[in-house]
């Protein structure tokens, strides 16, 4: 089976969904699917693994028959959706309508990343919506990555061509060979008597950073001896209001007077995010929306079995259970966030049960069978168009 994988964004440019793309590539090649990702062209040549054709100079409108070409023969088209990734344009969202024309077309999946995108462009209103379902609709298969999305899109007349399959860990609990925890801590100048809160991410303002750098500045001011670990790259490729963001989080730092308290990684390989994480006590991420599964950076965190403190969902998600595999507070709640910081790094049985409870869920993300699932519904795709599913792949109902 032949699949192409259309991401505007994929390494080394930095983004979640473009390591989504990697990971999910060299596990379906484990599964038998063989993959081609088709994306966006640098201004200088790249290596990737998975390797890429790199053609797509814009993703407007002129770009539609440069994706056909580069999709060739392929059984199956895939696209990783997230709209700031693709320049806020809809052209990729209308694309799967005009495909259509084709009698043997290939069929056309496409994997939403995240339906709570900003904008396509400003005040877009109910365009935004409209162009998105626009999407959806001229696609054969939709995937979602959370429940709540998966409601969305029901609700709004797509029925059985929804399916949910979870993202997975983009970080591999795998840190440098040799990897000795105090001696890391040491290097980052983190003192035996200090708790290393972690955040894990690019700045964004759905990241609830603000908060968190109260919080940092309560405790400091309590007497709680704490450092913040910033890891990860501060920006990402994607979404450009994420600069502007990042300088207002840095003001915030030095006015609060915690800017010396703040460690910065900047972008670093795996193996470095992984050590990063393992060195940490707490992971802090206070998403001002709530947690999802559709978050990444909460699944790599669970993965590295670090305690985390995150924001309560709306509506709940019934395998996130407060003070057993997480620590549920308020969004936008500063003083709540801290008061359970504290709780946790003097507590050292809540701290131990939270990071077995992390490590546990976390099992839940596993890329083999995120791999299955998703090779699967390729199967059954094909078979259809065929005149019958490929037993081969067809997704058993334990799969889903």
């Amino acid at each position: 089976m032949r699949v192409s994988m259309i991401t505007a964004e994929y390494p080394p440019r930095q983004g979640g969904v473009g390591d989504y793309t990697a990971m999910l590539c060299r596990h379906l090649h484990r599964q038998g699917v063989e993959t081609t990702v088709v994306t966006t062209k640098l201004p200088a040549a790249a290596d990737s693994s998975p390797p890429a054709s790199r053609v797509i100079r814009s993703w407007g409108w002129l770009s539609w028959p440069a994706l056909e070409a580069a999709c060739g023969d392929a059984d199956v088209i895939h696209i990783q959706y997230q709209t700031a990734a693709y320049g806020l344009h809809p052209a990729i969202n209308l694309w799967p309508t005009w495909m259509r024309r084709h009698r043997r077309r290939p069929r056309l999946v496409v994997t939403f990343h995240d339906l709570r995108v900003p904008y396509l462009f400003p005040k877009a209103g109910r365009v935004r919506w409209w162009v998105t379902l626009a999407l959806a609709r001229g696609s054969d298969a939709v995937i979602v990555t959370n429940a709540a999305d998966e409601r969305r899109l029901r609700d709004s007349g797509l029925g059985a061509r929804v399916h949910q399959i979870p993202l997975g860990n983009n970080i591999p609990v795998a840190p440098p060979e040799g990897y000795d925890r105090q001696a890391w801590r040491a290097r980052l100048a983190v003192g035996e008597d200090e708790g290393l809160l972690v955040h894990f991410g690019f700045l964004n303002s759905s990241k609830g950073c603000e908060t968190l750098i109260e919080a940092v500045a309560q405790l400091r001011q309590a007497g709680t001896p704490v450092r913040l670990l910033m890891v990860g790259g501060r920006t990402g490729h994607a979404d450009p209001t994420n600069v502007a963001y990042a300088e207002q989080i840095e003001a915030q730092m030095a006015s609060a007077g915690v800017a010396e308290a703040v460690i910065w990684t900047d972008f670093t390989a795996p193996d470095e995010v992984s050590g990063h994480l393992l060195a940490g006590d707490v992971a802090v991420l206070p998403y001002r929306d709530g947690v999802s599964f559709r978050r990444t950076t909460l699944i790599t965190a669970l993965a590295h079995g670090l305690p985390v403190v995150t924001t309560r969902p709306s509506p709940a998600i019934p395998a996130l259970r407060d003070g057993e595999n997480v620590a549920l507070v308020p969004p936008d709640d500063a003083a709540a966030l801290a008061r359970s910081i504290a709780r946790i790094l003097s507590d050292d049985d809540m701290r131990r049960r939270l990071a077995e409870g992390a490590r546990e869920l976390g099992t839940t993300f596993d890329w083999n069978r995120i791999a299955r699932q998703t090779a699967g519904l390729y199967g059954n795709l094909v078979g259809d168009r065929e005149g019958g599913a490929t037993g081969e792949y067809r997704i058993r109902n334990d799969e889903r």
